[in-house]
């Protein structure tokens, strides 16, 4: 005989009953960590309560990754690693990550925080390494009879100044830096990639390079090639429900600002870049040098 609880299934919405496997779905997407003021990049700030969200939906199979990111802040993409891997941990969940355009460089390490890595054929993968980059004005300033007044209560404060020549002693400080950061992403992929990774090619899966989805497959970077709906219907059935969770969205205010000047028409490649950062100069000068440096981080994988 059925129990008073079956018997009061019929008054539960079907999206909510047991027998149709919840899977919550968190993107994550976005240059990481690059933004200012009210135009955030991704981030751990922003991220956190929808991935607290999803790993506490009560009835959850698992937590789906959408990674959509050409890297950025290692910092960031190290506290994001981090905190799917302690709530997958404390709520005894799998985690599928699936990659669209990229998941380069710190967007790989997201990804990394899976269990299982997907790719489509299309997909850009890879980029594990460091890359600091800047100008250097000396020469140009001296040309136009400016004058660098720079003080400082360290030796080491203004290093890297872009107003002077470049000092060697500066340039091998960040290359320690760098190499510090790099040993620990390559540490964080050898320990969540194992021995899917393939051992012969070490050296070039640690050089920088990225790859398309099969051949990053090949490599052992990715699981499969697939998309999240007929990959998690293949795991969990055809009545596997997914469910997108959102982050908190700002307030009237905060949009309105965030969108910035309204453009005619959404441009392509660098114009779309330099169009969108002279937009958002408009609001703020600094929001055109986060534009730009987001498009240079999609454009080094040809994006």
């Amino acid at each position: 005989m059925p129990s008073f609880t079956d018997r009061l299934r019929f008054l539960v919405s079907p999206r909510f009953r047991a027998e149709h496997p919840l899977v919550p779905v968190v993107r994550l997407a976005g240059a990481i960590g690059v933004g200012v003021g009210l135009r955030q990049g991704l981030s751990f700030q922003g991220v956190a309560a929808a991935l607290e969200k999803a790993f506490g939906m009560p009835g959850a199979k698992g937590v789906a990754l959408l990674v959509n990111s050409p890297g950025g802040s290692p910092t960031q993409s190290h506290l994001i690693h981090r905190r799917i891997r302690l709530l997958a941990t404390e709520k005894k969940l799998p985690v599928w990550a699936f990659c669209e355009d990229a998941a380069a460089s710190g967007g790989y390490m997201i990804a990394c925080a899976a269990d299982e890595i997907f790719a489509d054929p299309n997909s850009i993968v890879g980029s594990i390494g460091v890359v600091s980059g800047g100008f250097g004005f000396h020469e140009l300033i001296g040309r136009w009879g400016i004058e660098r007044r720079l003080y400082t209560t360290g030796e080491n404060k203004a290093i890297l100044d872009p107003f002077r020549p470049e000092d060697p002693n500066d340039v091998a400080r960040l290359r320690t830096i760098q190499e510090r950061i790099f040993s620990g992403f390559k540490d964080l992929v050898r320990e969540r990639r194992g021995a899917r990774l393939d051992g012969t090619q070490e050296a070039e899966l640690f050089s920088g390079a990225f790859w398309a989805g099969e051949d990053a497959k090949a490599l052992g970077l990715v699981d499969g090639i697939g998309e999240i709906r007929t990959t998690l219907r293949e795991k969990l059935g055809d009545k596997v429900r997914l469910r997108l969770v959102q982050p908190p969205r700002p307030g009237v205010l905060a949009q309105i600002l965030r969108r910035g000047p309204q453009q005619e028409a959404p441009l392509g490649g660098i114009e779309g870049a330099l169009g969108g950062a002279l937009g958002s100069a408009l609001v703020d000068p600094r929001a055109a040098i986060a534009a730009l440096e987001e498009r240079a981080l999609w454009a080094r994988l040809g994006l």
